[in-house]
């Protein structure tokens, strides 16, 4: 069994910290905000909310095949139909513009598993997430909580740039007998065997919806959403 550690810490506090970094890297405003993609419904993260913000600060729209996300307060989005079960793949393709450029460090994006309860204070879900400067993290949410899995990790497998630059990073979690793997690129990155995620105060199962999860002030368009058996 792989061994990781796992920090807990409650979920208002490891979601206010960044916020309160730097007054410069506030959650933006996106005129004309809202979520327009058919089916789809978003959730600001608790210190957002608090602060007064909402899914309507953000734009979440469908551009063609694609998803065009103008990200103002970090959330995730999920259409209740996307659900996966058993052993899966989910994956996306996400295209960053203009990476840092208006807090001078990146911002991360990826995939979640596991979601249930969404709606309420006792969501469950899991998520991994690339940054444009080339390293990742896994983290859940359960409830008022969040383990994080896997900290923050440098990884070749991740792309990055340079403040300013535009990256393209493809983010999948792999579901298989018992265990749970992050690929980047095509590359596992961090793995987990069931008994390490799910469980009291972890993941309530790896079966529920999947969808998508976004740092704040963020520009990216994905691709290739879905999932397969």
């Amino acid at each position: 069994m792989r061994t990781c550690h796992v920090l807990v810490v409650a979920l208002g506090v490891a979601l206010a910290a960044p916020a309160a970094a730097s007054a410069q890297d506030a959650d933006r405003v996106v005129p004309g905000g809202g979520i327009t993609a058919p089916g789809w419904k978003g959730q600001v993260d608790p210190a957002s909310a608090k602060a007064g913000r909402t899914v309507a600060d953000s734009k979440f729209e469908k551009d063609g095949d694609a998803l065009r996300l103008t990200i103002g307060p970090a959330a995730i989005y999920w259409n209740p139909a996307n659900t996966a079960t058993g052993d899966f793949i989910v994956k996306a393709s996400f295209s960053e513009t203009d990476m840092g450029v208006r807090s001078g460090h990146p911002h991360p994006y990826g995939v979640f598993i596991g979601g249930n309860n969404l709606d309420t204070a006792r969501q469950s879900l899991m998520y991994c997430i690339a940054y444009g400067d080339g390293s990742f993290l896994v983290r859940q949410f359960n409830g008022a909580t969040v383990n994080t899995v896997m900290k923050r990790t440098p990884n070749p497998a991740v792309h990055s740039t340079k403040p300013g630059g535009s990256v393209s990073n493809d983010v999948a979690w792999s579901v298989k007998g018992g265990r749970a793997e992050c690929l980047i690129n095509g590359t596992v990155v961090a793995g987990f065997d069931r008994a390490e995620i799910v469980g009291p105060g972890k993941l309530d199962s790896t079966d529920g919806v999947y969808g998508i999860r976004v740092s704040h002030n963020l520009d990216v368009v994905v691709t290739g959403f879905g999932v397969t058996k």
